[in-house]
C-alpha cells in the first residue's frame, strides 16, 4: 500500500483508514510523514486514523504507551494529531494473548467508526462516531462509561469486549434496595448493545436504570440466556423495566427462555411462531410485565 500511495504525487486530498496486523513495531507520525507524506508535495487535506497490532507483548522489550507515539511527532509537519495505546486479548494464528493496540489519528476525528477503545484515551469528544467497540485486560468502572456518554455525543452502536468483572460495583451488583450510589449516566442515541463477550456485569451496567439510562435501546446481543435471567431477576426485577420497555432483537439462544416465561396454551398458531423464532430471530419485549 506504501509503494501505491508514493505514486500518488498529484494527490490533493487523502482519507485513510487502515489497520495493520503481525507488525513488532509501531507504525507513528514519523512514519507516515516520511514513507507517505514526503511523496505528496501536492497534498493539501490528509485525515487518517492507523490502528497497528503488536505483540503479543510478552515479545516487546518494554511496555507502550500513547506518550511513545506522541514522541514520534518530533520534526514532522502534522501538528493536529492524537495518540492511543490499549492491551487487548486476541487470538492470532490459533494462539491466544495479549496485544498493544496503538492508533494514530488526525483531529478532529472525522470517522464514524472507533476500535479497541480502553480505560486510557485521550480527552477529546468524537463528534461523528455512532460505533464504538472497546476492549481492555482491566474492567471498565462506572467512571469509564460516563466518559463515554461525553467523549461520544451520538453514539449508536456499542460492543464491550471484557471478561473482567466491575471491581467497585461487584458487592452491589443485581441489588434492588434502590441504593443509589452512583450518577446515572444517559446514552440518548444508543440502539444496539452488544456484551456477547463480556462479563455479566455490562448487562447490569446498561440494563440497570439506577447506573444507565438508554431511551433508544432496541437490539440487545449476549451470549447466555441465564445472564438475562440473572440481571432481570426472571424479568420481574423493577430496575430494569424502563431500559427494557422498547423492543429488542436479541439472538435466538433467548427466544426458548421468553417463550417459556409466557406460560401460554400449546395451540397450532403459537408453536408455529415458536418454532419460527427458534430458527431465526426473537422479537420481544425484553420484560414481560
Amino acid at each position: 500500500m506504501v509503494l501505491l500511495l508514493r505514486r500518488m504525487s498529484t494527490l490533493e486530498k487523502l482519507t485513510l483508514h487502515i489497520s495493520v496486523e503481525g507488525r513488532n513495531k509501531v507504525i507513528g507520525v514519523a512514519f507516515v510523514q516520511h514513507d507517505i507524506l514526503d511523496y505528496m508535495p501536492q497534498l493539501r487535506s490528509f485525515t487518517f486514523y492507523i490502528c497497528t497490532y503488536v505483540g503479543p507483548i510478552a515479545a516487546l522489550p518494554y511496555k507502550l504507551s500513547s506518550e511513545d507515539i506522541q514522541l514520534t511527532l518530533t520534526n514532522t509537519g502534522l501538528q493536529h494529531v492524537s495518540s492511543m495505546v490499549n492491551y487487548v486479548t486476541s487470538s492470532v494464528n490459533f494462539v491466544y494473548g495479549v496485544r498493544a493496540a496503538c492508533s494514530i489519528f488526525s483531529l478532529p476525528f472525522e470517522f464514524n467508526y472507533l476500535q479497541d477503545l480502553g480505560n486510557n484515551f485521550p480527552n477529546i469528544v468524537f463528534s461523528y462516531v455512532t460505533y464504538l467497540l472497546i476492549q481492555d485486560i482491566f474492567p471498565f468502572e462506572h467512571e469509564f462509561f460516563m466518559r463515554i456518554t461525553r467523549s461520544f455525543p451520538l453514539l449508536k452502536h456499542l460492543c464491550i469486549r471484557n471478561q473482567q468483572s466491575q471491581k467497585l460495583d461487584g458487592h452491589v451488583t443485581f441489588s434492588s434496595d434502590n441504593c443509589q450510589l452512583h450518577s446515572i449516566i444517559e446514552y440518548p442515541h444508543l440502539t444496539i448493545l452488544d456484551v456477547k463477550f463480556s462479563h455479566i456485569d455490562y448487562a447490569e451496567q446498561f440494563l440497570n436504570e439506577t447506573k444507565t439510562f438508554v431511551p433508544c435501546l432496541t437490539e440487545f446481543v449476549f451470549s447466555f440466556d441465564d445472564d438475562l435471567k440473572a440481571v432481570t431477576k426472571d424479568f420481574t426485577r423493577e430496575e430494569t423495566r424502563r431500559n427494557c420497555a422498547k423492543y429488542f432483537t436479541i439472538p435466538v439462544i433467548i427466544s426458548y427462555l421468553l417463550i417459556s416465561a409466557l406460560l401460554i396454551d400449546d395451540s397450532a398458531p403459537i408453536i408455529a411462531t415458536v418454532k419460527w423464532l427458534r430458527l431465526i430471530y426473537a422479537t420481544t419485549p425484553c420484560l414481560l410485565s
